[in-house]
């Protein structure tokens, strides 16, 4: 019964041999509960997902057994990749606009494993036999219900790593064969892309404990040379945090006029680029006041992969750029992957 907090991954740095292997998808996870006509989408807080996505209740109630517990991913796909941006429009608190999407952008689920069948719980049953249960669960089942390819073959999951990029996954996630279902323990591994870009320094956010940095304010220049929010540069240290509000007071500013970001509070602003601080529905009460730092240092961050224009997880400092200059921070040094099809990875 619901709920259910999903098993989770740490990170590493390479493949590791000895397991099965899938590809990593950027979506919504979630665990589904069927029980012959009620079915409820579990996300990974515990929170229900169900009435944020009609067509995928629909399709499961068509396509998967009568009683079952299935862990996996809602995911949204345009023009045969990823669109995570287009999940998020879904959380809406208007059942007419939910309702839209689901016809104009309709969401698929990929199912990679399979927590109980029928009057029987698999949480401890091994990774392989899992694996073999639900392919046969969900045998014929069709679009848009899927099985997560999978493999035990280390050199096709490192093809896989790099070749299905282009489709908006971000990485392999490796399960040990023996590995029992661990609710909310990071006992898988995934292994996720990593590049690094050199970044204008353009605000900071105060961290929640008290006057010290919390994160920073990334941005780099569009085409227009506009100066664009790209994302957010955190987790450090609380020793370093206390480090970099001394080591950045001569770069601020006794307000925002005069910064690239001066109009964030614009809705009219945020409508034609990416500022942070302005108001969204999705951040809820969260706290978003940000200091301006006057742009002229540069920072090198490791990011795993963009969504749109911003990169689509927090960045990770690296160092900093005293050599390079904030103008020549552009799009243009941003690596794009080679496009591939998301049909030709759900048929692989």
């Amino acid at each position: 019964m619901p709920p259910v907090r999903p098993m989770l991954a740490k990170s590493a740095a390479a493949v590791p041999p000895g397991m099965l292997y899938e590809a990593k998808w950027d979506g919504f996870r979630a665990i589904v509960f069927r029980d012959g006509d009620e079915i409820e989408l579990g996300s990974r807080s515990g929170k229900p997902l169900t009435r944020y996505f009609p067509e995928v209740v629909a399709a499961l109630r068509e396509r998967i057994p009568q009683r079952c517990v299935l862990d996996g991913e809602i995911v949204i796909a345009r023009d045969g990749r990823l669109d995570f941006d287009a999940l998020l429009e879904r959380i809406h608190p208007a059942d007419s606009r939910v309702r839209h999407l689901a016809e104009v952008t309709p969401a698929s689920f990929v199912a990679f494993d399979l927590l109980a069948l029928g009057d029987a719980s698999l949480l401890d049953v091994p990774q392989r036999e899992r694996r073999e249960a639900l392919v046969a669960a969900l045998r014929g089942a069709g679009a848009p219900v899927h099985t997560a390819p999978a493999t035990l073959d280390i050199e096709t999951a490192k093809e896989w790593f790099g070749r299905f990029e282009g489709a908006g996954l971000d990485g392999v996630v490796a399960k040990p064969l023996d590995l029992p279902y661990r609710p909310n323990e990071r006992v898988m591994v995934k292994v996720k892309h990593e590049r690094t870009a050199d970044c204008v320094l353009a605000g900071m956010r105060l961290h929640k404990s008290g006057p010290v940095v919390g994160s920073l304010l990334l941005g780099l220049y569009d085409a227009d040379g506009r100066l664009q929010h790209v994302g957010v540069c955190a987790s450090f240290p609380m020793r370093r945090r206390e480090e970099l509000m001394t080591e950045l007071a001569p770069l601020r500013m006794d307000s925002v006029e005069g910064h690239p970001w001066q109009e964030w509070t614009s809705q009219e602003a945020q409508a034609e680029g990416r500022l942070p601080g302005g108001p969204s529905r999705w951040t809820g009460k969260k706290d978003l006041s940000w200091l301006p730092l006057r742009p002229e240092r540069v920072v090198e961050v490791a990011y795993d992969h963009m969504q749109g224009d911003r990169f689509r997880h927090t960045a990770q400092f690296r160092r900093w750029r005293p050599d390079r200059e904030p103008d020549g921070c552009t799009y243009a040094q941003l690596e794009e992957p080679v496009g591939y099809d998301l049909a030709e990875v759900l048929g692989a």
